[in-house]
């Protein structure tokens, strides 16, 4: 008895305590061959026999026990110890979060035309026909329609598929001059290396009264603009179609690959794309109640400009959530 009540008592850890009730508490144990021992002793004396085993077996038990507890204690105080964290202490290795480089990128397009005192608008993602198609001079079975790739929704909503009729509600709600920027979500049913089905846009506008905005006013304010974005680079407007503006021109820039010379990024041509402008069509006047005005667009895909500044070669790495990309813009 002394001897197992010993082996309990030094028992250092749970471990070597379990060994212990093994080889007291076990089927082969000690206690289980004693208890064996009941089939030799006379009938008269088991009685006894066994009510001493018991007491014993309860002592070692509750021995057992109170040495378990003991240790349990012991091994959570120590795990608490090793895992303790010191609040006041301060590490600069502690990893910092950053903006998204798209972020990045829309807020230094927002500070450049916010300091040119352009406003910041706001609209629905959810778009009606009139809005995000008609009063853009987009009638129903127009041609250009299909170029938007476009989820519709049963009610005839859809989701819009640029900040343009952003432009169209706030003429609907202000008289001119309005000179405004319409940043956000827009989603086309596009998915590959340069294509999302949700990325952003910055779009602008600006109307004045009477016949006084030309395109001189656009080309000053873009090609500012691009050298805000780019640095030095050559800037070129060439004729395009777009059905909200006429004339209309896409804005390209000089390679910031290979400055111009021609390289894969740039299909060997030496010019980048960024940009579509144009002098706001009379139709567009007209859809929201406008005489006697005159004005400019323009619009931009935010992740275009970020691939560029960021050297970003696939589009869809801007929304994989990449920690080896994202945490280079800490």
């Amino acid at each position: 008895m002394k001897e197992l009540e010993s082996k309990i008592k030094e028992a250092k850890s749970l471990e070597e305590l379990d060994r212990v009730r093994v080889e007291i508490f076990g089927k082969k144990g000690v206690l289980s061959k004693e208890f064996a021992k009941l089939k030799e002793i006379a009938n008269d004396k088991k009685k006894e026999f066994a009510k001493e085993l018991n007491l014993k077996k309860e002592a070692l038990f509750s021995l057992f026990e109170k040495k378990k507890e003991e240790l349990e204690n012991y091994e959570l105080q120590k795990r608490l110890k090793a895992e303790a964290v010191d609040l006041s202490l301060y590490s600069y290795e502690t990893p910092k979060g950053a903006l998204h480089p798209i972020t990045i990128t829309m807020n230094k397009i927002i500070d450049y035309f916010t300091a040119l005192n352009f406003s910041v608008e706001r609209g629905p993602l959810v778009e009606d026909d009139f809005h995000n198609f008609e009063a853009l001079n987009l009638p129903k079975n127009h041609p250009a329609r299909e170029m938007q790739d476009t989820f519709f929704f049963k009610d005839a909503k859809v989701l819009r598929t640029h900040t343009s009729p952003v432009q169209i509600r706030t003429m609907l709600k202000n008289s001119p001059p309005i000179r405004m920027i319409a940043p956000g979500a827009v989603f086309r049913k596009d998915f590959d290396l340069t294509h999302t089905p949700m990325f952003h846009q910055v779009e602008g506008l600006v109307v004045e009264k009477g016949d006084v905005v030309s395109f001189t006013h656009l080309k000053s304010i873009l090609t500012e603009f691009l050298h805000y974005m780019f640095g030095d680079v050559d800037v070129r407007f060439r004729p395009s179609f777009f059905p909200f503006t006429e004339p209309s021109a896409e804005v390209d820039i000089s390679c910031i690959f290979c400055d111009g010379k021609g390289c894969r990024v740039c299909s060997h041509t030496g010019w980048l794309e960024v940009l579509g402008s144009g002098i706001v069509d009379p139709n567009v006047f007209e859809a929201v109640g406008y005489k006697d005005v005159s004005g400019y667009a323009f619009g931009l895909g935010v992740e275009r400009f970020a691939m560029l500044l960021h050297k970003v070669p696939d589009l869809r790495s801007m929304f994989e959530g990449d920690i080896r990309l994202l945490e280079q813009f800490r």
